[in-house]
């Protein structure tokens, strides 16, 4: 009797739990078998943490079990932190033991990239897991409950820097601008004493995205008390907080209780360990998704590289294009299994939209351009999908976003 092929995914991120739910459908018991490696027992949705992080989401809604979408008669759940990956002898190494081969699929997720910034990763916040943003959460409140209980007060503590004027930052800020009267009115803080500013070291905010949207999204969050400063790059983070370049010999030190760090991201460190060719720890992927030199090895979501060759950039690392690529690795590696070639793996992009709150976004949907409320609705239905397409609408009910009205 042929031996079952053994199909090793590593993380269950977008990318790899969609691979993972696809493969489940497609594949009976005896057809391979499916292991899945992730260091939590649950999923969460990254691109929801940043409400999450400012305390406009509870932590516990942007996460849900993998137990609830895997099929136990098909997949093999293992719970384990990978530690090494040996893709010349085709073993990965994990906290629980090692795990040998077949196929391999790589979608470990990303890492806060700090530029080589002297004291960011000690002294600043980054929104990169449920853990993490609930530490920013609570480090928040704590700022504001320790300055109602001071007698001498430190308005420093209730200044808040968030590195970053990216699609991550904006949404944060956005949370943010909600969030704040919340706390002042809880904390009985006049709100004149909260300073939230916005430090980015390009010359622009929202890279890519249309201006005229750009100027609309700054200039809202600005209505809500947000200030930017751009163009002035962190050169350090230290514990009262940054010191920014404001010219070829000028700098400024801000003064600061809070800052998080939502400037850049790459893929996991584990990738630079295992000998194919990276850049920041992604790998750029051949056409069907597998790693150059590894007929065996699949990179999807925030490790792999693509270029959009119609503008010569990489695809940004979304979480619509890491469920595309998912579903993708998972029809190739039953062409594998079966013989038959690869397909190649062109990204759909039906749009993208950056939230502003809870009742704001900007976007591009369908090939126009919305603001305001019509693009959070748009903003939430999206969410909603990506819980629809891995789980269905059980899922969908039970952690979907239905305050769209």
């Amino acid at each position: 009797m042929k031996k079952r092929p053994t199909i090793l995914v590593l993380g269950a991120g977008y990318g790899g739990l969609s691979t993972v739910v696809n493969l489940q459908k497609s594949l009976g018991v005896d057809d391979a078998e499916i292991i899945l490696i992730n260091k939590n027992d649950y999923h969460y949705e990254s691109t929801w943490l940043h409400e999450a992080a400012a305390g406009t989401l509870k932590p516990e809604q942007v996460r849900y079990d993998i137990s609830r979408v895997i099929k136990k008669d098909k997949v093999t759940f293992v719970k384990a932190e990978v530690q090494a990956i040996d893709v010349k002898a085709k073993l990965v190494t994990t906290s629980v033991g090692q795990q040998s081969y077949d196929y391999l699929v790589i979608g470990l997720g990303f890492e806060g990239e700090t530029f080589g910034i002297p004291g960011l990763d000690k002294y600043a916040l980054s929104i990169a897991n449920v853990n993490a943003a609930r530490q920013i959460r609570e480090h928040i409140e704590y700022q504001f409950a320790t300055w109602a209980l001071e007698d001498v007060k430190a308005d420093s503590r209730l200044t808040i820097i968030v590195g970053g004027a990216g699609f991550t930052g904006i949404e944060f800020l956005g949370e943010l601008g909600d969030r704040i009267p919340e706390l002042c009115e809880e904390f009985d803080v006049p709100a004149d004493k909260v300073k939230v500013l916005c430090v980015e070291a390009a010359p622009m905010v929202l890279p890519g995205f249309d201006p005229e949207l750009v100027e609309y999204a700054v200039r809202q969050l600005k209505s809500k008390g947000i200030e930017f400063s751009i163009g002035t790059p962190v050169v350090e983070a230290t514990p009262e907080g940054v010191k920014l370049k404001k010219g070829d010999d000028e700098f400024e030190f801000i003064e600061a209780g809070t800052v998080v760090w939502a400037a850049g991201v790459r893929g996991n460190r584990l990738i630079e360990e295992t000998g194919i060719e990276n850049m920041r720890a992604r790998v750029k992927v051949e056409k069907d998704l597998r790693a150059p030199g590894y007929d065996d090895v699949f990179i999807v979501g925030d490790c792999a590289l693509m270029i959009n060759e119609e503008i010569n950039r990489p695809y940004p690392p979304t979480a619509q294009i890491a469920m595309q690529q998912g579903d993708m690795c998972a029809n190739n590696l039953i062409a594998l299994m079966k013989g038959q070639p690869t397909q190649t793996f062109v990204p759909d992009l039906k749009g993208s939209i950056a939230s502003l709150g809870s009742d704001d976004a900007i976007g591009v949907a369908f090939g126009k351009k919305m603001t305001g409320k019509k693009a959070s609705f748009m903003k939430k239905m999206v969410d909603n999908r990506a819980l629809y397409l891995i789980g269905g609408a059980g899922l969908t009910f039970k952690k979907g976003k239905f305050d769209i009205l």
